[in-house]
């Protein structure tokens, strides 16, 4: 091994360590990473630019404060309350309804503000119908999760894979082009969910302990700190006009990104800068509603990744992979790559896993002289279906603390999960995307 190779390899395994040891912000161990690479010239200052200017990042900081605009128009707080309103005159069916209603919107925009702003109303909702609150908080996470994986806009993950197949050469993912297989894992994951959740977790009719994940004040989210859950649920005046134009700058980012006018980066860009100049939000408001750490977070990881490129670990690992399915068909390679990003998610962040395993996703397939397109999309669905654990996923940790989860009760609901996932995602990949 080269010494850069050894470097890189060096701050990997050191990077990875930090975030299952989970003491220090993730944002913060990922952007430590990135330092140490650049000091040692194994990365250049231009390579770590060009990070933070990624497509994924521009797209994701835009959706950030479109989505912002949104809940300070008071709109966020209308849906709510006409959700409260259903549940109170359809009991538990209405509450699922909801559930519903909150997956739809993860479609297009990031499951961790919405689950922030949905479980404590989810909560007192089911508290108020004299439900168990356990018996959907979990469910609430599950279905962001898995509506997010229904569209490229839906989490960060499939962005971030997005981004990463670019610089491996491959042509971008259309803004629905992965809704044929996620909307039948999110449909099957649902009913899974309606039928067989409440018996797995044995929800008794209890209100919700605070269970703190550590004895810190503050909610540790796979590695980065936010305060509780209401401190992000404060009303706000509905404002009409504002709501209007922030929902239609919403739907025309997507419409012109969908028809293939230009990229998601430069629609939502597009689209909040707009929401500035039409006063619908102000700058500082904007600013207010990026959510640094999560953009640092996959910054950091981009860079990372990029080491692994030019130092020649990606390569290496490719290498390995191949040789272990040497003699496999491309559907059962696909099938080990899966299951492979299923357990690493579970210990890491999404955003680190789709950085270190898309390269090898497109070297696996190329060696075995298929498409790179469903390696891809396997990658994505995998990296983002982290059900096991209540530390795979940011929403996970959410409604872990709110609804006073044992650890166990992840497991049983979520293993089943994975499997079922992993079934119907594998399935609908090899019918949609063909080798």
């Amino acid at each position: 091994m080269t010494t850069d190779q050894i470097l890189t390899l060096v701050v990997l395994a050191a990077v990875v360590a930090a975030m299952i040891w989970d003491k220090v912000r993730a944002d913060v161990v990922a952007l430590s990473g990135a330092a140490v690479l650049l000091i040692t010239g194994i990365v250049r200052p231009i390579d770590v630019q060009g990070a933070f200017a990624s497509p994924a990042i521009i797209a994701l900081a835009s959706l950030f404060v479109i989505a912002y605009a949104l809940e300070l128009s008071g709109l966020l707080d209308r849906a709510i309350a006409a959700a409260v309103a259903m549940c109170r005159r359809l009991g538990s069916i209405g509450v699922w309804l909801m559930l519903a209603a909150i997956g739809c919107v993860s479609c297009f925009l990031n499951s961790t503000p919405i689950v922030v702003i949905g479980a404590p109303v989810v909560r007192d909702v089911a508290l108020a119908l004299d439900l168990p609150p356990k018996r959907y908080l979990m469910p609430l996470s599950y279905i962001t999760i898995l509506t997010g994986c229904c569209t490229l806009v839906g989490t960060s993950t499939n962005l971030l894979v997005d981004d990463m197949a670019r610089l491996a050469g491959q042509p971008r993912f259309g803004i629905f082009e992965v809704t044929p297989v996620g909307l039948p894992i999110a449909v099957v994951g649902a009913i899974y969910l309606f039928f067989v959740s409440g018996r797995l977790i044995g929800a008794e009719r209890t209100a919700p302990t605070e269970r703190a994940v550590d004895t810190r004040d503050e909610l540790t989210l796979a590695g980065g700190l936010v305060g509780h859950p209401q401190l992000f649920a404060k009303a706000r005046p509905f404002a009409p006009a504002k709501a209007a134009i922030a929902l239609a700058t919403f739907a025309g980012a997507i419409a012109l990104a969908a028809t293939g006018v230009a990229p998601i980066a430069a629609t939502a860009f597009a689209g909040a800068v707009l929401l500035i100049l039409l006063r619908v939000i102000t700058a500082d408001e904007a600013y207010g509603g990026l959510r640094p750490e999560i953009l640092i977070l996959i910054a950091g990881m981009v860079v990372i990744g990029i080491a692994l490129d030019q130092s020649g670990l990606a390569d290496a690992a490719s290498r390995l992979l191949i040789s272990s399915v040497h003699g496999l068909s491309p559907l059962l390679a696909l099938t080990v790559l899966y299951v492979a990003t299923l357990i690493l998610t579970e210990l890491l962040s999404n955003a680190t896993v789709a950085v270190l395993v898309t390269p090898i996703a497109v070297a696996l397939a190329q060696s075995l002289g298929v498409s790179p397109r469903p390696f891809l999309v396997a990658v994505m669905m995998s990296a983002s279906a982290a059900f096991a654990t209540p530390f795979g996923y940011q929403t996970n940790v959410i409604v872990y603390q709110m609804g006073g989860y044992r650890y166990m009760d992840f497991v049983r609901v979520g293993l089943p999960l994975n499997i079922l996932t992993a079934i119907v995602g594998i399935t609908m990949i090899h019918i949609v995307f063909p080798f």
